[in-house]
């Protein structure tokens, strides 16, 4: 008898649990079909996902979902992927982009990659990438411990907004984290010589980072830097003689020599890395033969063009 009733029980609460993830099954599917029907309306997809009209709010999606976040996550952040992946891809399209992942990651925080998809499609315009810098930071706070989220954060504070102090401060938490790349340590450096504190501040955080690491290879990828550090004082005032001749002669210098030649200075300072010095034909900046570059974080000619095209945008009065 006992047996018996404790099978009915037991049936009871499975029929019971079946109807329950029945229920919830349904209100899943009509929360997806709630949300894909108000859009087939619409007889133009690719059209309507450009307009931010048909994003509800983060607040309202979750309360449609009705406990299927990530399920409707899925949902959203597939559409923002469907747009960069569209024919007329996401230029001009980043507002409803931004609108797209801020309810993916509001239904579903923990995701990842949303967060640094937006860092590097929403690149319209200064309000896309602050935007996309916001984004960016609600990734940090679910994910404190992965160092991308600093990574892209400084690249957008340094490259499109021209805030090389928050990307310095961005690049400081980087690299400390495991698995950032060693090359941080050398980008924030550089990041610090353009932020206010010039040439000390950088060769400060350095000189720290030496003292800290136990590394030998690391102690000595420092160490070179502090000598490109030091290698760029030295142009400096290399720059500074290069002014005072051409003050005195009427003219440029033709090589580096020309400014012991033409009684500018007694001797050239000694190159650190013992490689002599040159004018570069690329920039015509006085150059260490061996480093061949200027102290600074170097932007690439095609990403400069790309650089100066969204700056030019930015400056265009809006509508």
């Amino acid at each position: 008898m006992r047996g018996v009733l404790r099978s009915s029980s037991l049936a009871a609460v499975l029929g019971r649990a079946a109807r329950v993830s029945a229920l919830r099954l349904s209100l899943a599917a009509l929360a997806l079909a709630g949300i894909v029907g108000s859009q087939r309306a619409l007889p133009d997809a690719s059209e309507q996902l450009a307009d931010e009209a048909f994003v509800p709010s983060p607040a309202v999606a979750k309360l449609l979902a009705f406990g299927f976040d990530t399920v409707v996550a899925d949902f959203y952040w597939l559409r923002a992927v469907q747009i960069v992946g569209s024919s007329r891809g996401p230029v001009g399209r980043n507002a409803v982009i931004g609108a797209l992942i801020d309810v993916t990651t509001t239904l579903d925080p923990h995701v990842g990659h949303p967060y640094r998809f937006a860092a590097v499609w929403m690149t319209d315009d200064e309000a896309a990438v602050r935007k996309a810098n916001e984004l960016i930071r609600r990734g940090i706070e679910h994910h404190p411990e992965d160092w991308r989220g600093y990574f892209y954060l400084a690249f957008n504070h340094f490259f499109y907004l021209g805030e090389p102090i928050e990307a310095s401060r961005a690049l400081d938490r980087a690299i400390t984290l495991e698995g950032a790349p060693q090359y941080l340590s050398r980008l924030a450096a550089r990041l610090k010589s353009q932020s206010g504190g010039g040439l000390d501040a950088a060769a400060a955080f350095l000189g720290e980072l030496v003292r800290q690491t136990a590394d030998p290879d690391e102690r000595a990828e420092y160490a070179s830097a502090l000598r490109e550090i030091e290698t760029e004082r030295r142009a400096r005032f290399l720059d500074a003689a290069r002014a005072e001749y051409v003050r005195r002669h009427k003219r440029d210098i033709a090589s580096v020599d020309e400014l012991v030649s033409g009684g500018v200075l007694r001797v050239l300072p000694k190159d650190p890395f013992d490689s002599g010095w040159e004018i570069s034909k690329e920039t015509g900046e006085i150059v260490s033969k061996h480093v061949r570059y200027r102290y600074g974080v170097k932007i690439d000619p095609a990403s400069r063009a790309m650089l100066e095209k969204f700056r030019a945008q930015a400056k265009q009065p809006k509508n």
